[in-house]
């Protein structure tokens, strides 16, 4: 697929033109670019507004999973529904012809001080009203697969079940299929995900989850407002997300200690930590190699 393809496509979506590409840096999976409006249809009157040296932000791949990009679309839309963390608009999205265009977001570039801890203390409270929207099941309805590896999420109706069947079990295949993992690292994932409920209570309820919430996938703009991108939405423990947070760093303690206040975790979540963050560290000894072996190891010897 050649570039004037796509972004013919795009450009007939929103009935724009485009240009000043950028190449962006940042990201595993997709190519991202942002351009500028630089004419509008007047005839488009069930498209966005759009004005002329507006800036977005677009992505593309050459050969995604199937509905990858309708699938991120979908799943920022339930964010924005809920009223609680802010999401870029959609403005186009194909996956016929692959492409994602959101308004831009300007990222300030400070930071530190009273105004980030405020900020951080803000998304905290923002995080626990997201994870109070009430779900009848783990997974997703639609059963759609999220990620670039296609992890599936077809509904189950406990935690326990969810994560064995939809993250651990899955993710530790491709890890075997790939040889990123040894044989018995891959089985000591297999007997963990045998043995969840003996750290989670099968009555938990479903929380909405962001999903794939490293701190890259949090943006902070120049009025100090947090946006999240890159949603893998889903139906899940409200502390994998906040897991996968501390996994890689990022998130200073207000956002944590404002989480806490707002809607306090259950006991022992700190003894669950290292198991939510099984499935991105087996993820990222798939995509990113040997360095997160280590880690794994250590995260499975907690529980086997």
């Amino acid at each position: 697929m050649s570039d004037s393809t796509w972004k013919t496509r795009a450009e007939e979506d929103m009935g724009v033109r485009l240009t000043q590409w950028q190449t962006l840096s940042g990201g595993d999976f997709a190519q991202s670019y942002a351009a500028s409006v630089s004419a509008v249809d007047s005839r488009a009157s069930n498209l966005p507004h759009f004005t002329i040296g507006q800036r977005i932000f677009i992505k593309t791949h050459a050969n995604p999973p199937p509905e990858h990009f309708t699938t991120e679309a979908r799943g920022l839309q339930w964010l924005s529904d809920t009223n609680t963390v802010q999401v870029p608009t959609v403005l186009g999205v194909s996956d016929e012809i692959p492409y994602l265009a959101l308004i831009w977001i300007e990222e300030t570039r400070q930071a530190g001080g009273a105004e980030h801890r405020h900020t951080e203390r803000e998304f905290g409270r923002q995080l626990a009203a997201l994870h109070t929207v009430p779900l009848d099941r783990f997974g997703r309805r639609d059963s759609r697969p999220t990620g670039s590896l296609s992890v599936p999420n077809s509904p189950s109706f406990t935690w326990a079940d969810f994560y064995a069947t939809q993250r651990l079990l899955p993710l530790a295949r491709i890890a075997s299929d790939r040889q990123a993992l040894s044989a018995s690292t891959v089985g000591d994932i297999e007997r963990v995900a045998q043995r969840l409920s003996e750290w989670v209570d099968d009555e938990i309820s479903a929380s909405l989850l962001h999903g794939d919430l490293w701190a890259g996938n949090r943006l902070v703009d120049i009025n100090q407002q947090s946006w999240v991108i890159d949603p893998a939405c889903h139906g899940g423990h409200r502390e994998f997300d906040l897991a996968m947070m501390s996994l890689f760093g990022g998130y200073a303690p207000e956002c944590f200690d404002a989480y806490q206040e707002a809607s306090a975790l259950d006991d022992g979540w700190q003894q669950r930590v290292s198991l939510h963050q099984l499935a991105p560290l087996i993820v990222h000894c798939i995509k990113f190699g040997a360095s997160y072996v280590q880690p794994t190891k250590e995260a499975l010897a907690r529980y086997v």
